[in-house]
């Protein structure tokens, strides 16, 4: 009876152990299921940081000065082109020579025959040799201009005073030259406002203040109206319009400055906002129609009524940096995209070589590399479907970018007008960053549209072939050069 009975109780505590251990299998898979989600998200984070470490100018949007002096070797996404070092052959090169109306002369004869020791004044010239230095007068000062409004009484009783020139208003003030040459060193070569000064007063002994500059700035900004007009009416105009836009810090806050370029004018503004609001304020955007190469910014896509052009070299970069993240030595989906990509700018530049147009471009090469293009864009939708972490997502938005706006990244290879990438726009905003470099910040919002104005100025009249000291010389004297529209 005893043995029967145990029985029953035996059974009962081995399901309980069993329920027990079932209870502890089952609160270990939730555990490891929790450990491997966690697992995950900080391999995609550990992705994300090394993505992000290993960020630098050739692989995204990065300015050169932001990897410091640990730099490594720079390394060009372009391919070779076989040219080698130095001028190519025919074209001029560049020496000094000798001018045929020197401002001095100076001869050296000699005092004594080097053989007999004998006189040789009066005899006879066998050769003359000629040697110029150019160089600075030993003094480089300003000069005084003294007017004198003389009075005069009339028998009749009338006074009439004689007038002082136009412009000359103040009992002691600078010319125009002395505003131009200040305006050049602190917004034309980026001296800061106090080493400006300096330069002046060591250079020409004129003494100047710091709030004389500024103001100076400010006067010749002010006359810049009719130039930028003409800019903005030739920018609207234009087929072709680069446009960009770049922090640019004011009154110790973020603003942003934009660009607008085409051919030989360019236009920088800045404004509190990156947006539309900054687009439209500029008044160039609103009013153009033509081809706007630009860096897939959204706001861009707000204007309907242009064609759209996206410029390569972000997408080499982006492309580049997909690459980058890749394990070494596995095929990836970006390098093949990137190198279909160069191999269609290759075929595009061959043509448009040849006769300025696309008529002779190759179109089965040009039908094989948009296929390798395309086919890469499609796997890489495909790999990074998953969208597993920030930079998987990341890689997953630009494959998807690249295959809906095929057609706007392609379109050089369709129409001769529309460039590969948007760098004129890049070079004209590269100065505004420069400055900052300088000084870390403008002080106010309307010192940073001085400097803007005075930059559109100067990068339209330099793609024109005056030069920066001659502009501003033309409107601190009032009568600023304005550039004729086609």
């Amino acid at each position: 009876m005893s043995d029967a009975s145990s029985a029953p109780d035996e059974t009962a505590a081995l399901r309980t152990a069993n329920a027990r251990l079932r209870e502890v299998v089952e609160a270990k898979d939730v555990e490891i299921s929790v450990l491997r989600e966690q697992l995950e998200a900080l391999a995609a984070q550990v992705a994300d940081l090394q993505s992000r470490l290993g960020q630098n100018p050739r692989n995204s949007s990065r300015p050169p000065s932001s990897e410091g002096l640990a730099k490594p070797a720079p390394k060009s996404l372009r391919k070779k082109s076989g040219r080698t070092p130095g001028r190519p052959k025919g074209q001029p090169g560049a020496t000094l020579e000798l001018t045929s109306r020197p401002d001095r002369v100076v001869r050296h004869e000699p005092g004594r025959c080097g053989g007999c020791g004998a006189g040789l004044s009066g005899a006879l010239v066998t050769r003359t040799e000629r040697r110029q230095v150019i160089d600075l007068p030993e003094e480089i000062a300003a000069r005084v201009t003294e007017h004198r409004m003389v009075s005069r009484r009339c028998p009749c009783g009338t006074v009439t005073a004689g007038a002082a020139p136009a412009g000359v208003t103040a009992p002691v003030q600078y010319g125009p030259r002395v505003t131009a040459a200040c305006c050049y060193l602190w917004q034309g070569q980026f001296l800061s406002r106090d080493r400006t000064c300096q330069a002046v007063s060591e250079l020409f002994g004129v003494p100047v203040s710091p709030g004389a500059v500024a103001g100076m700035t400010r006067r010749v900004a002010g006359r810049l109206g009719a130039p930028l007009a003409a800019i903005r009416a030739a920018l609207a105009s234009a087929e072709v319009l680069h446009a960009d836009e770049t922090g640019f810090r004011v009154a110790g806050k973020l603003a942003w400055v934009h660009s607008a370029s085409s051919g030989k004018f360019a236009l920088i503004t800045v404004h509190p906002k990156r947006g539309r609001a900054a687009m439209d304020a500029a008044a160039v955007l609103p009013a153009f129609a033509g081809l706007l190469v630009h860096d897939c910014w959204a706001p861009y896509d707000g204007y309907a009524q242009v064609t759209h052009v996206l410029c390569n070299a972000h997408a080499l970069r982006e492309l580049q940096a997909v690459t980058d993240a890749a394990p070494a030595g596995q095929w990836c989906w970006a390098a093949q995209a990137a190198d279909a990509l160069r191999q269609m700018k290759h075929l595009a530049d061959a043509a448009l070589a040849a006769d300025g147009t696309l008529r002779h471009l190759d179109q089965a090469r040009l039908a094989a590399a948009r296929h390798r293009y395309r086919s890469a864009i499609l796997i890489g939708k495909r790999q990074t479907a998953a969208r597993a972490g920030p930079l998987m997502r990341k890689h997953h938005a630009l494959a998807c970018r690249l295959s809906d706006r095929q057609d706007d990244y392609l379109r050089f290879t369709a129409d001769p007008r529309a460039p590969f990438d948007n760098n004129p726009a890049e070079r004209d905003i590269r100065m505004c960053k420069l400055r900052i470099k300088v000084s870390g910040s403008m002080r106010s919002m309307t010192g940073a549209e001085s400097f803007c104005a005075i930059r559109s100025y100067l990068a339209t009249a330099a793609k024109h072939g005056i030069g920066m000291l001659d502009a501003l010389t033309r409107a601190a004297a009032g009568t600023p050069w304005t550039p004729e529209i086609a």
